[in-house]
């Protein structure tokens, strides 16, 4: 009389053991929500049971626990996700770790669960996911609308102890790598905003050192107007002296109003270059912190930027030939077009000419079109010691400098990509040049 129960023992080991062999095959290689779906399906059909849940527990509002289901399988097809308190239902006792078993009236064990009723209910049976840490992640129970027997139950535990481990395996790589992005997003975040940060006083830094520049250079013509007007005041004395006197000799007058006139002449001339250098300066620095989008006169816009970082080229003896047409008048923000030109010459001022020039740089612009845009193309070369290819292909990326250590910061180049990019253009550096370097810049014009 034994042998048939020693046989059913034996044909239930070997369905187990089969079931397992095919639901691991079948989800080996899925992760996610795809592992979930075809879990709950592929027990659904092994226990032959009519709903096979895979939740998570969670905080509800009320501050009690709940389930957000993963995946559901109902009858014959996935159906949407649902969450719902664990109050008065049988998988309240199983988020305590333990083993839940009924094997039929599961809705008269639990008259307060709707949801076993809206389900047509018979019996339950389910098994906590457990992580590595002892902390329960979630569930996985399977749900009939029949009774189930001693070799479905065997069945149903041996399964959903397998799997539920295995659930909570991928809960708990979902929610490291979940940790691990928040960390890389923050980190990326401080990164953004300490790099903005730099980019910011790089820009500040390049404004000081034309404050700087210009301060030097507004001393010259200054000190030769002062010196200029005390000659002017002693020269007035003596045509006072010379007019309260006796006699007042024409020749003598004629030589002070001469010396006067010249005196003038002096104080005129550098006075107005004095202008100039504020002048262009102070509209440079207005410029860069505006968007504000204007018709520039472009010819005469690049020279005034080119005049007020005068100071800095003539250390390095360096002159700038424009080749621009007075009629090009491009509308576009001034601030940036005068950030990208300060840059370049910044780059070759440093970069182009390490030992100090003499050198040349040349800045060209004209309008054009292609595929129905209008684009501004500007050229930017110099003739001092070029790129090799290396540097050329890097020379666009924050921090890289090949002055690290003597005061270069890496952000220059950068920014005008940063700037260009913003505006919906193109920089690049040409590859094919003789001596020197060659930047192209192409803007669009229609925006």
């Amino acid at each position: 009389m034994e042998t048939p129960a020693l046989f059913d023992e034996h044909d239930g080991r070997l369905l187990a053991e089969a079931a397992l062999r095919g639901i691991t095959a079948s989800t080996s290689r899925l992760r996610g929500e795809e592992f979930m779906r075809t879990l709950v399906k592929d027990l659904a059909e092994v226990l032959d049971v009519t709903y096979v849940i895979a939740g998570r527990v969670i905080m509800m509002p009320d501050g009690g626990e709940g389930i957000r289901t993963l995946a559901v399988w109902a009858g014959d097809q996935h159906i949407a996700n649902m969450e719902y308190s664990l109050m008065h239902t049988p998988c309240q006792d199983v988020t305590d770790q333990t083993m839940c078993f009924h094997a039929c009236g599961i809705q008269a064990d639990y008259p307060k669960d709707t949801l076993l009723v809206d389900m047509r209910a018979e019996s339950y049976v389910g098994m906590p996911m457990i992580d590595t840490e002892g902390k329960t992640l979630g569930i996985l129970s399977a749900i009939d609308t029949k009774p189930m027997d001693e070799s479905k139950r065997l069945l149903a535990l041996s399964l959903l102890s397998i799997f539920a481990a295995r659930c909570a395996a991928e809960l708990q790589h979902q929610d490291r790598e979940a940790l691990l992005e928040h960390k890389v997003q923050q980190r990326t975040e401080a990164l953004r905003a300490a790099q903005a940060s730099m980019v910011e006083q790089e820009k500040m830094a390049a404004l000081g050192t034309l404050v700087a520049g210009v301060a030097h250079e507004v001393n010259t013509p200054i000190g030769v107007a002062v010196t200029a007007a005390s000659g002017m005041s002693a020269y007035a004395e003596q045509m006072v002296e010379m007019l309260n006197g006796p006699k007042v000799s024409r020749s003598e007058l004629v030589s002070l109003a001469t010396r006067l006139q010249g005196a003038a002449a002096l104080i005129e001339q550098n006075l107005a270059r004095a202008a100039e250098l504020i002048g262009n300066f102070k509209q440079l620095a207005v410029d860069q912190g505006s968007e504000h989008v204007t018709d520039l006169a472009l010819h005469d816009y690049v020279h005034s930027v080119v005049s007020a970082h005068s100071p800095e080229l003539r250390k390095g003896t360096i002159t700038v030939e424009l080749d621009i047409p007075a009629t090009l008048r491009p509308r576009l923000p001034a601030g940036k077009v005068s950030q990208i030109l300060s840059n370049f010459l910044m780059n070759s001022a440093k970069h182009g000419y390490p030992d100090g020039g003499p050198g040349t740089v040349t800045i060209s612009a004209r309008e054009g079109s292609a595929d129905g845009v209008r684009w501004l193309n500007l050229e930017f070369a110099d003739d001092g010691v070029g790129m090799a290819p290396d540097i050329r292909e890097r020379v666009f990326e924050p921090f890289f400098t090949t002055k690290r250590g003597q005061g270069g910061s890496g952000l220059g180049m950068h920014i005008v990509y940063t700037i260009v990019h913003q505006m919906g253009g193109r920089v690049w550096a040409d590859a094919d040049v003789e001596k020197g370097c060659r930047f192209h810049v192409r803007l669009p014009l229609n925006r």
